[in-house]
């Protein structure tokens, strides 16, 4: 559990009082954990399904293939579907899996609240249920959680964008602008809510600037993580606000929204402001090393994978897997066990070491 002071508990019991209503993302109260069981011992070269959202972004595509390769080599027969198609491809695709008689499911959800049907029939099919970087929300039927912290990625986020913002100019005050991600992505408000958190305390002693005044969750999101939804909301703000005032800083939740930011600052011939990220896109990292956008978060898929599987193989063999938060997700009905894994803020300062092991990245950041 964190450790935070008088100012940054209120806000956060705010914060969690305001998802409980949402009934979703993360909620640091004591919380008992709904009942789970976490599924029956299966036969080793069971079907493993792994419902998928839409390829909006590399780590998806790249948690395909991982989990193709992974769950074979693990003695499974993988069974990985992306919902190209919406909420409705989704749900017909974990249907598909409980007829074929799928042992375990793992979702990554478009929208985690549009799957209860689904989930209750997996259920009550003997299945078990993982929600994989995504909370499954208001629902009973999921069993566990894997993914990153993501209320630390956003203090990360917020960290960063103060940290960068200071060191382009030392003196405040700063005018800044915030994104969120979609609406219907339970991570989305919990990374918002992480870095608001640590930029909230700024806003309120004057150091930070919205000079749009759109501070609120509701008036930063993305439809659909969608990168021309993020620039024609950034044209607009640059349009009408910052005519003649300076931008110092963006909150940006991922590296996808981070490039479309600043192509519109770029076309509309204004300094490249400091501008967060997340995933580790190869684009956005090349970026950072071009001294463009400031920072971006770690979050190797390869781990979150690998976790994966090995708690597949626990539940396979009857055993318990491990989990190291059991009260920090509330989904809304219950509190998710859940395994988290470290994110790590990357800037110019440790890009060129922060990727060694990383197939892809760690050539093009030794250049």
């Amino acid at each position: 559990m964190r450790m935070i002071g008088k100012a940054g508990k209120a806000a956060a019991i705010a914060a969690i009082a305001a998802l409980a209503l949402t009934a979703c993302g993360r909620s640091d109260t004591g919380t008992t954990s709904g009942s789970s069981s976490g599924g029956e011992a299966f036969p080793k070269g069971s079907s493993i399904g792994v419902a998928l959202p839409q390829k909006t972004s590399e780590n998806w595509v790249l948690a395909e293939q991982l989990f193709n390769d992974g769950l074979t080599k693990a003695g499974y027969k993988p069974d990985v579907q992306f919902a190209n198609g919406g909420v409705s491809d989704q749900q017909n695709q974990i249907s598909a899996m409980i007829t074929k008689g799928d042992k375990l499911i793992i979702v990554g959800a478009i929208d985690g609240a549009q799957l209860g049907t689904q989930l209750k029939q997996a259920k009550d099919a003997g299945a078990t249920i993982i929600a994989y970087d995504r909370l499954l929300l208001n629902t009973e039927n999921v069993d566990y959680y894997v993914a990153y912290d993501n209320f630390k990625v956003g203090e990360l986020q917020g960290q960063a964008l103060l940290d960068g913002m200071k060191a382009k100019k030392p003196a405040g005050p700063y005018n800044i602008e915030l994104f969120a991600g979609s609406p219907d992505d339970a991570n989305a408000k919990v990374f918002f809510d992480g870095a608001m958190s640590v930029l909230k305390p700024k806003m309120d002693d004057g150091t930070l600037k919205v000079l749009s005044g759109q501070t609120s969750f509701e008036q930063a999101v993305t439809q659909g993580w969608k990168a021309e939804n993020a620039q024609k909301r950034m044209d607009t703000l640059l349009a009408g606000t910052y005519g003649s005032a300076a931008l110092d800083g963006v909150l940006s939740p991922n590296d996808t929204l981070a490039r479309a930011i600043i192509t519109s600052v770029k076309a509309a011939g204004k300094p490249i402001p400091v501008v967060t990220g997340q995933d580790s896109e190869v684009e956005s990292v090349k970026s950072i090393m071009a001294g463009e956008q400031y920072s971006t978060i770690n979050k190797d898929t390869n781990a979150l994978v690998e976790h994966s599987i090995t708690m597949v193989n626990d539940i396979q063999a009857g055993k318990k897997p491990e989990i190291n938060d059991d009260k920090s997700y509330n989904n809304g009905v219950k509190v998710v066990p859940a395994y988290l894994l470290k994110p790590v803020i990357v800037t110019a300062e440790n890009v060129h070491t922060a990727y060694v092991n990383d197939p892809v990245l760690g050539p093009i950041t030794k250049q």
